[in-house]
């Protein structure tokens, strides 16, 4: 897969998710959109090479334009309604590797309608989750187990874009800094690009560990968003972006 399709592709899911165009996200302006399907208030903003969108509840539009203007990028990003920043990354088709755990175990992938074989499984929240109907977002996995345990899980979740994909992994504790995360997100990787879906990987900017991962396998930064928040007053901050909301 080109590095041209996985652009393509995932300009196409952020341009959904933050309602604009592939113009403005393509372009070095700070774009005002609006999420019409949230009623509440909400902010969420992006990071996309040259360009910040910032994706607000109707009720908000006006108001954020008003606050945010002649700021720049940073400076929007430093505003007190911000609560966290996620760094999303794709894959380097140029230069995967192939990792290789420093513990031997067994690896599973399980494709689909086989990842219901693990309906009950717990502990795995970034990789796998069933709600209480048995129903999971989660399309793929690669599995390692040692001593028949499962002791680690790559999983990859599909997004409102059919050939795009999110992979998120977990490794239980006892286990960890043995390269089974790194090898189970290269694996998974690779069997998705196989099958013409466009991988991303997401790391909080606190959390160093998951960048590693990310970096050891040869995927590079692609852009930068927020949380999305919903100012309904049951933030800390609330005092200070209640003037906002009223």
């Amino acid at each position: 897969m080109t590095k041209e399709i996985i652009k393509n592709n995932i300009e196409k899911l952020l341009s959904k998710q933050y309602c604009c165009s592939l113009e403005e996200l393509q372009g070095d302006k700070i774009v005002y959109t609006v999420h019409d399907s949230i009623e509440k208030p909400y902010i969420k903003i992006l990071a996309y090479q040259n360009c910040v969108v910032v994706c607000t509840s109707k009720n908000l539009h006006y108001k954020i334009q008003k606050l945010l203007k002649g700021k720049n990028r940073d400076e929007i990003f430093e505003n007190p309604f911000v609560y966290g920043q996620t760094i999303h990354y794709v894959a380097n088709t140029n230069n995967m590797c192939d990792i290789s755990p420093l513990l031997e175990c067994e690896q599973e992938y399980l494709f689909d309608k086989n990842i219901l074989l693990l309906n009950g499984l717990t502990g795995f929240e970034n990789s796998l989750t069933f709600d209480s109907n048995g129903f999971t977002s989660t399309k793929a996995t690669y599995i390692a187990k040692h001593n028949n345990t499962i002791i680690g899980i790559a999983g990859a979740s599909h997004s409102s874009i059919a050939t795009v994909w999110e992979i998120g992994v977990d490794v239980i504790k006892e286990y960890r800094n043995a390269r089974i995360a790194s090898c189970l997100v290269s694996k998974l990787t690779k069997e998705l690009l196989t099958r013409n879906i466009v991988p991303f990987y997401s790391a909080s900017v606190t959390n160093i560990a998951s960048q590693m991962v990310a970096n050891k396998c040869n995927y590079v930064p692609f852009w930068v968003d927020t949380f999305g928040t919903i100012l309904d007053g049951s933030s800390v901050y609330h005092d200070v972006v209640q003037n906002l909301i009223l």
